[in-house]
Parts: structure tokens; sequence; C-alpha cells
């Protein structure tokens, strides 16, 4: 059963790429956010050229929501394709004094800079940058350690751009989400719709909860996923394995079990609870 195409590009990511392209020339250093269960389908492929030389903190967000197999494997991956990923779980606090002391040296090397070249010292221009629902406000909001912007595990709070001061040294601006106009990688996609990095309104609950179902049954065979099917089926109360091949069918139990027959609540019911991490710490990318 095919998740039929995915796309989602509202108009008020349009808007905010417009006027982050106004801004982009007065930045120093961009915190490029990704979320860890999809570190490669949120990263924007537009990312190189909007940095144009910038210096360029990586962001992994939801460290808690992988397994720390999983993360020891991305963190060789990025370091050995010449990244510095910085791990924090924006939610709990978790690696965010790391993060701030990396900006705040990158900070430094940017006035030395323009100390050498004549120039004064003043507060380092950054930009948080990444997909929807990556964790980009919490981020701000740890690092300056009040609620300063608005923030929610859902796609498109953050609607207009917003500068806000971290201590004396960084300037911050948080802008919208961004996505590119077309989601041609449609795995990528699918990824992106699991893990509520885009709206609702792009994709059929139904048909991503199956695909989310066959996609578990592939990856229990990889130890650092962090699968278990028993642990689906025990939350639900089916049997499951890679040999059942109407996963309709499976649905169509479950909701009978837990939703008095409705199709469409269980399935929801069950997306959420991969991002509830209720079936575990699951990584749906593998390096």
């Amino acid at each position: 059963m095919s998740t039929s195409i995915i796309q989602w590009y509202p108009g008020h990511i349009a808007k905010a790429e417009q006027q982050l392209s106004k801004h982009l020339g007065k930045v120093d250093l961009v915190f490029e956010v990704r979320d860890a269960r999809i570190p490669l389908a949120t990263a924007h492929p537009c990312l190189e050229r909007w940095m144009k030389g910038k210096q360029h903190l990586l962001v992994i967000n939801r460290r808690d929501m992988i397994s720390s197999k999983a993360l020891e494997s991305w963190d060789r991956w990025f370091r050995k394709n010449g990244q510095t990923p910085w791990w924090c779980n924006a939610k709990s606090g978790t690696g965010i004094n790391q993060l701030k002391q990396a900006a705040i040296r990158a900070g430094d090397q940017l006035n030395q800079r323009r100390v050498a070249r004549g120039m004064r010292s003043r507060p380092v221009r950054a930009l948080t940058l990444g997909f929807p629902n990556v964790g980009k406000s919490a981020l701000i909001n740890r690092l300056v350690r009040q609620k300063v912007v608005e923030s929610a595990r859902r796609a498109g709070v953050t609607r207009a751009l917003r500068w806000v001061r971290l201590g004396q040294a960084i300037d911050l601006l948080d802008a919208p989400g961004v996505l590119p106009p077309r989601l041609d990688d449609q795995q990528a996609a699918l990824h992106l719709a699991l893990c509520d990095d885009i709206g609702q309104a792009a994709y059929d609950v139904e048909l991503v909860a199956i695909a989310f179902l066959k996609m578990l049954l592939r990856l229990e065979k990889e130890a650092s996923a962090g699968v278990s099917v028993d642990l689906l089926q025990s939350r639900y109360g089916i049997p499951i394995s890679p040999q059942d091949n109407d996963l309709n069918a499976w649905l169509v139990e479950a909701a009978k079990r837990h939703t008095s027959g409705d199709k469409l609540r269980i399935a929801q019911r069950i997306l959420d609870d991969f991002r509830k991490t209720l079936l575990g710490k699951i990584s749906l990318e593998l390096p």
C-alpha cells in the first residue's frame, strides 16, 4: 500500500523564507537544528547556499528519543564526514550548556577577526534554522533560560522572525521552520510525517501508520534502530511479524480492540505512541 504523495508548503513558510532572505546577510552564525530520529531527512537542501561561509553549529535535538547506540553511530558518522554534532534535548536542557559555550567560542572568534580588520566587536548575530517542529524555539528558550518565544511540539507554531538577546554576546533570530517547496524524496517525506515535522494536512494518517508498521518490521533486524516488535505486540495485543503481508488487516483488528473499530483513531494513536516514545526509542534512519 502506498502512502500517497506527501507535500506540504503552506503560505506562512513561503512568506518566512522571503523574510529570511532579507536577514541572512546580517547573520554571522547559524544554529542548524535537526531531529535525532531523522537527521538526514531534516537536513535542508538549501542550507549551504544560505550559509555562504557563515559559522555553523549542527544541533541535533531530541537525543532522548533515540538509543545511546544509535547516537554513538550517528556521532561517528558525522565526525567521519567532517561535521561536529551538538546533541541536545531542548525539552529537558541536556546538552544546552555545552552548545551555549560552543556558540560563545564561535562568537569570540568572529569578533577577533573583526578587531583584526580594525572593526569594533559587537554581539554576534545568530540564526536558528531548521524544519518545522524540530525544536528551534524550545532551544532558544533553553539558551536564554526563560520563555521568550512560543514553543510547542507541532509544526507551524513560529510564524514570524524575532530577535532575542542571549547574554551580552549573542543575538538570536528565531525563524519559522523552513521546508523545500517540493519534497522530492518521498521516503524522507514519510519520515517527516512520522516525526510530526510537517503538518498533518500533508498526508493520510492511516496510510502513514501502515507504512510505519512496515518500517518497524524491516528495522527490527538492525540492532541500533531500537525497534522491538514485542513491545508493539504487547501494547496493542495483536501478534505481528515480517510475514504479515496485509498490515491493513492488522490495523483493522487493532481498531476493533482499542477504538471500537475506528481505523483513523487507532492509526493516530500508533503515530502518537511513536512520537511519545511509548513504542521505545526508535531511530527511523541509520548511518
